[in-house]
């Protein structure tokens, strides 16, 4: 999408009544979430892998994602992470969250008023081009 500055990767999350939030994040984290989308892997892993393979290997697992506060055009994040019965919480990019919860297919949950704050119309996304069309 198009912002003031210029072109920046996006994410689009859509609600189940098909409510559209964009996020505006770093090609890193694109290229990430990108192969999580389309099951692609990379010759090394990527940050996202390897916490992912770290928590296996732990017998931990990601629990949840919220994105849950906006500040100063900033979105944060809740990751959820557990092992057994024990539960921990960690402040993250929303970025971040998402590209986890792909991957250990967890829904990415979104606080009410932070969605309803800043839904777009669909019109919004005419001429938006996908991230593959950007490699």
């Amino acid at each position: 999408m198009k912002m003031e500055e210029g072109i920046a990767p996006t994410v689009i999350l859509e609600d189940p009544a098909g409510k559209i939030m964009p996020i505006y994040i770093g090609h890193l984290e694109a290229l990430s979430i990108n192969n999580a989308l389309n099951s692609e892997t990379t010759p090394r892993p990527m940050t996202h892998d390897l916490l992912m393979s770290i928590l296996s290997r732990m017998e931990g697992k990601v629990e949840s994602v919220l994105i849950d506060e906006k500040t100063e055009g900033v979105f944060f994040a809740r990751l959820t992470l557990s092992k057994n019965d024990v539960k921990m919480e960690f402040d993250a990019r929303p970025s971040d969250c998402i590209a986890l919860a792909l991957r250990a297919d967890v829904p990415i949950n979104i606080k009410y008023e932070i969605l309803e704050n800043d839904i777009i119309s669909p019109e919004k996304l005419d001429g938006a081009k996908s991230f593959e069309s950007l490699l």
